[in-house]
């Protein structure tokens, strides 16, 4: 299951040069043609709460939860304990580098409860969140 947080579906026209020019559905298709083998399904939401609740609702029944919190990453307490408190491995993903913008961007409450995290590596960091279920 890839969560996605608010803003991300605006990817293709959001900041290109940060977020790269692919829409999300464009995005999403492209996964799926290269790992024909997984079943990947996705959610998409602006609201902090409907987040927490998809997470509790795949987090005790899915094999993985690649999980990209946008900027709740930084200021949701919520989502962190909604990921420490399901069964699901999280990896916490983002498009861009965090650690190379904003200092508050630094902060993330998901990664000490996460599996992993990958950022930096555009919309590849989607990708090696998929190969590190399937090399487990």
């Amino acid at each position: 299951m890839i969560i996605n947080g608010p803003n991300l579906n605006l990817l293709g026209t959001r900041e290109p040069d940060i977020y790269g020019s692919l829409s999300l559905n464009e995005f999403l298709d492209t996964v799926k043609e290269k790992y024909p083998t997984v079943e990947i399904f996705h959610f998409q939401s602006n609201i902090e709460g409907e987040l927490i609740s998809k997470i509790q609702e795949v987090g005790f029944s899915f094999d993985g939860i690649i999980l990209n919190a946008a900027a709740y990453t930084h200021t949701s307490v919520g989502i962190g304990d909604a990921v420490k408190a399901v069964k699901t491995p999280v990896v916490e993903v983002h498009i861009s580098n965090t650690y190379a913008r904003e200092e508050f961007r630094h902060q993330s409450y998901i990664a000490p409860n996460a599996k992993g995290v990958i950022l930096g590596f555009g919309l590849q960091s989607y990708e090696l969140a998929i190969q590190s279920f399937l090399n487990d």
